[in-house]
C-alpha cells in the first residue's frame, strides 16, 4: 500500500519522560508505516530547553503560526526538585504557558468516551467539554519572596509616566507576593472562541469565575463575556436553541456534578487546568481526553492534556515493563493530522485520522487496554497489556479496518 502524501508539514514538538518514549512508539507503529510524515521538528525536552535558554519553545510557537497546525508531546514544567535533578540554569516557566501566550487561543478539552469505562459521577451521560482560557493568570505571573517586614505595592505607570499605586500588604515578617495580569484583547478572543464553538457543536455554554471576591480581575471576564454575548451572539444562541449563562465557580462545580453532561464549561486559565483534569479522571483517565488550542488566526495546536508520566518513566529506565495509556497522545496526532488534511484538502489524511481513532476505541472496547483502564473497566475478559503491546494492538485493529 502506498503511503499517504502530505503537502505541508506539521510542527512537531517532542517532549519528556514516558510520553517522549510513547511519542516515538506512535510514530514508528501507527504513523510512518502509513503516512509520508512531514514535520518541522522541535525538541522541547527539558535538557534542550535549558540548553537553548528556552528559545526552542518560542521558535516552536512561531513555527506553529507559520504552518497553522502543531502537535505537542507532554513536557516537564520544572520545580525546585527538577532544577536539581536536571542541573538546570533556572526554573523555566511552563512551555505550554509560553506557547499559549504567543498563540493567544482557547484550549478545548473533552473526554474520549468508550464502552466499559463508566463515569465516576453516575449522572454523567454525555461528554463535558472544558474551554480553558490559554493566556495569563498564574502562568504568566511574576513572583517574589519577601525577606522581611515592609510594604508591598501594586504600581501601574501609564505611557505619560503617571503612577497609580495600591498597597498589597504591610508585611511584619517574611512572606510571598505574586503579580498576575490579563489583557482585554485576549479575553475578547476567549469569549468569541467559546461562543462560536458552542454554536458549531450546538451545546449550552457555561462560564464561571469568582467575581464576588475578585471584583476587578474576575469581574472583567464576566463583563466582557456578557457584553460580547449581548451584542453578537444572543440572537444566534436563541435561534440555535442553546443557552449561555454565567455563574460563580462554586455554583458551577455543584451544577456540573449534578448534571448529565453535554455542555461546554468555560473557565479561566488555572480553573480550566484543574477542572479538565477532574473531568477527565471522573470520565475514566487523564489519558482519555482530547486537547486542542484554537487561536484567533486559525492556528491549531493539539496535545495530550496530561503530564509526562514520571513514575512510569523511572520504571522504564530501570528495565521494568510499563502499561502506560497512550490514547490522548494518539488523539493529539490524529487531531493534528485531520486538521492538516482539512486545510490542505487531503481527504485520505482526514480518513486515516478517523480510522486511527476508531481503531484505538475498538481496541479498548474489544477488551485490550492499559492498566489504568483495566482496573476500572466493566467489560468481561479484559486483557491488560504493556505500553508497546497496546500500540501494536491498535495497529493490528487499524490494518483490519476498511480504508
Amino acid at each position: 500500500m502506498s503511503k499517504i502524501q502530505m503537502k505541508t508539514p506539521l510542527v512537531e514538538m517532542d517532549g519528556d519522560e514516558m510520553t517522549r518514549v510513547i511519542w516515538q512508539m506512535i510514530k514508528d507503529e501507527l504513523l510512518t508505516p502509513f503516512i509520508d510524515l512531514k514535520t518541522e521538528y522541535y525538541d522541547l525536552g527539558l535538557e534542550n530547553r535549558d540548553r537553548t535558554d528556552d528559545q526552542v519553545t518560542v521558535d516552536s510557537a512561531l513555527a506553529t503560526k507559520k504552518y497553522g497546525v502543531a502537535v505537542k508531546c507532554a513536557t516537564i514544567t520544572p520545580n525546585a526538585a527538577r532544577v536539581k535533578e536536571y542541573g538546570l540554569k533556572k526554573m523555566w516557566k511552563s512551555p505550554n504557558g509560553t506557547i499559549r501566550a504567543i498563540l493567544d487561543g482557547t484550549v478545548f478539552r473533552a473526554p474520549i468516551v468508550v464502552k466499559g469505562i463508566e463515569p465516576t459521577v453516575r449522572t454523567w451521560k454525555k461528554p463535558i467539554t472544558i474551554a480553558r482560557h490559554a493566556y495569563g493568570d498564574v502562568y504568566r505571573a511574576t513572583e517574589m519572596k519577601v525577606p522581611g517586614a515592609g510594604k508591598a505595592e501594586l504600581v501601574f505607570t501609564d505611557e505619560n509616566g503617571n503612577e497609580t499605586r495600591q498597597t498589597i500588604h504591610e508585611f511584619d515578617g517574611p512572606g510571598i507576593i505574586q503579580g498576575m495580569h490579563n489583557i482585554n484583547k485576549s479575553i475578547d478572543s476567549f469569549a468569541h472562541a467559546c461562543f462560536n464553538y458552542a454554536l458549531e457543536t450546538k451545546q449550552d455554554l457555561w462560564f464561571a469565575t469568582k467575581d464576588t471576591i475578585s471584583k476587578q480581575y474576575d469581574h472583567t471576564f464576566k463583563d466582557i463575556f456578557q457584553e460580547i454575548y449581548d451584542a453578537e451572539y444572543k440572537e444566534k444562541f436563541e435561534k440555535a436553541g442553546i443557552e449561555y449563562f454565567y455563574t460563580l465557580i462554586d455554583d458551577a462545580v455543584a451544577r456540573v456534578i449534578r448534571s448529565e453532561g453535554g455542555f461546554i464549561w468555560a473557565c479561566k486559565n488555572y480553573d480550566g487546568d484543574v477542572m479538565s483534569d477532574m473531568v477527565a479522571t471522573a470520565f475514566g483517565s487523564l489519558a482519555m481526553m482530547t486537547s486542542v488550542l484554537a487561536a484567533p488566526d486559525g492556528t491549531y495546536e493539539y496535545e495530550a492534556a496530561h503530564g509526562t508520566v514520571q513514575r512510569h518513566y523511572y520504571k522504564y529506565k530501570a528495565g521494568e515493563e510499563t502499561s502506560t495509556n497512550s490514547v490522548a497522545t494518539i488523539f493529539a496526532w490524529t487531531g493534528a493530522l485531520r486538521k492538516r488534511g482539512q486545510l490542505d484538502d487531503i481527504p485520505e489524511l482526514v480518513n486515516f485520522a478517523d480510522r486511527l481513532e476508531k481503531a484505538t476505541i475498538d481496541t479498548i472496547e474489544g477488551g485490550t487496554m492499559t492498566g489504568d483502564l483495566a482496573r476500572i473497566s466493566t467489560l468481561e475478559n479484559v486483557r491488560k497489556v504493556s505500553t508497546l503491546d497496546f500500540i501494536k494492538a491498535v495497529r493490528s485493529t487499524l490494518e483490519q479496518l476498511p480504508a
